[in-house]
């Protein structure tokens, strides 16, 4: 449950800390087996006279609309939000409040590390996005320190406060953000 303070100053114009989308390396794999389809499909084309060729439509399709949707899906933090528009035909804005956001994680799988890349997740207390998740962005630790940063002053600025209550068994349980 949140509290909030409608006295709240605006504190500023609201300015954009960081804008980036996802790697397209997170779908190496996909890629791959668009690939390996591809081989097959000109393979099969040898043996039926390039009948099959007319295959190749379907691995070049699936790769052109992951890579178009990969590329479409755009962040961006503020000093007061966190938004994500993605879609290619129908966009979609989803908006999160920092002061909602509960904890974040950030992981660098190998595969991710090796090309400078990294995960953010973010848990929040927003009904709509319990779980919010940055796959495979550049300058990962630096985008979290923006982060931490943003969310620490804007929950300074709203004075708000996140409850975290043990029962007697050790479980923790959230109760959201107090005033």
């Amino acid at each position: 449950m949140a509290i909030e303070d409608t006295s709240v100053s605006s504190g500023g114009a609201e300015t954009v800390l960081w804008k980036g989308h996802s790697s397209q390396w997170v779908h190496f794999w996909y890629y791959l087996f668009c690939v390996v389809l591809a081989v097959g499909i000109a393979v099969a084309g040898v043996f039926t006279a390039g009948a099959a060729l007319v295959g190749l439509v379907v691995p070049v399709a699936m790769w052109g609309v992951r890579w178009w949707m990969t590329k479409t899906t755009e962040y961006e933090l503020t000093t007061q939000r966190f938004k994500t528009r993605s879609g290619i035909l129908n966009r979609k804005l989803d908006e999160l409040e920092l002061f909602r956001v509960r904890d974040y994680g950030m992981d660098q799988p190998l595969m991710l590390r090796i090309f400078g890349l990294g995960n953010i997740t973010m848990m929040t207390s927003d009904a709509s996005s319990p779980t919010v998740a940055l796959r495979a962005i550049a300058d990962v630790e630096a985008v979290r320190e923006k982060l931490r940063s943003a969310v620490q002053t804007e929950r300074d600025r709203r004075r708000v406060r996140a409850l975290d209550m043990v029962d007697g068994d050790g479980r923790e349980h959230d109760h959201g953000a107090l005033d």
